[in-house]
């Protein structure tokens, strides 16, 4: 019953915002896109900025668990690669879903509530492997090469980058000057899982068979290779625990948008990414099961 009432009260949060950001997409007309691109360009980068810059975070420890997200990326991509040459799929159709996950809308919530604010930094170390390979290595399957010059636009990146050069540094930021910064990444994770729950709710169920079929396969591939890693490697609780939810995590949203902004059979990605978030409804709870059995903290 304790590991009950814990699970819920990581996966009720998440739910209710993303449940609300879908009852107010269902009943109204909101446009998200100046504050999806907020997001993107303000408050997710000082989120990871305030991490970063932290002279309490090292990024040493975590080299190895970066390095274990990005093969599970990877091994998803040459699972996809496979099922594309014995099947009728196309890869540039399956391969993004399977292999770019949720990792910020729900994987960043889920692990800090999940482990706290240890869990928080390990959520974004992956985040960043994630969207480092999304927009470079995903745009580049779907763009014909244009993936690089996609992500060096990307604020978060260089968010990422001057905060670990400040945090290598001797330099200190005031706290007058880190506190705004904080604040504005406060507001990202509520409005990620916001933005989700709008998103989903202008989904339809189209091609209903393929979302099904890949919804479902993309958190069981992602965890199965999580599973091989942390068996193999050694890694710490919490990077272990976390590396496992990613694994878990649903075809991230972003699929969709950038396969239609690709026009890469966007409604077949559509139904992946709605079935797959739909399913998290009951393979996130089973991860997290086997997470805080097996890695307390």
């Amino acid at each position: 019953m304790t590991l009950v009432i814990q699970i819920l009260s990581i996966m009720f949060p998440i739910v209710a915002i993303v449940a609300i950001g879908w009852g107010l997409g269902r009943i109204s007309s909101l446009d998200m896109g100046t504050a999806n691109r907020l997001n993107i360009d303000v408050f997710v980068p000082a989120l990871v900025f305030s991490a970063f810059s932290d002279k309490a975070f090292s990024l040493a420890p975590h080299i190895s668990l970066a390095l274990a997200g990005l093969v599970i990326v990877l091994g998803a991509g040459v699972i996809a690669l496979i099922i594309s040459k014995t099947t009728h799929y196309s890869f540039r159709t399956i391969a993004p879903p399977m292999m770019f996950h949720n990792a910020g809308n729900v994987g960043l919530p889920i692990m800090s509530l999940a482990f706290g604010k240890p869990g928080l930094v390990t959520g974004l170390v992956l985040f960043l492997v994630g969207n480092i390979t999304h927009y470079g290595l995903g745009t580049y399957i779907l763009s014909a090469g244009q993936g690089i010059k996609i992500l060096l636009r990307q604020a978060v990146i260089w968010a990422a980058i001057f905060a670990l050069i400040i945090n290598m540094s001797s330099f200190v930021i005031p706290d007058s000057v880190m506190l705004p910064i904080t604040m504005l990444g406060q507001i990202a994770i509520p409005l990620m899982l916001f933005s989700l729950g709008v998103k989903i709710a202008s989904i339809d169920f189209q091609e209903w068979k393929i979302g099904v079929l890949f919804g479902a396969l993309s958190p069981v591939i992602g965890f199965a290779i999580a599973f091989l890693i942390v068996m193999l490697f050694d890694l710490n609780e919490i990077q272990a625990g976390s590396l496992l939810l990613f694994g878990a995590l649903p075809p991230a949203v972003m699929n969709f948008l950038f396969a239609e902004r690709f026009n890469q059979q966007p409604k077949s990605v559509a139904s992946i990414v709605l079935i797959g978030n739909l399913f998290a409804m009951i393979t996130l709870p089973l991860a997290l099961a086997y997470v805080l059995t097996q890695y307390t903290i």
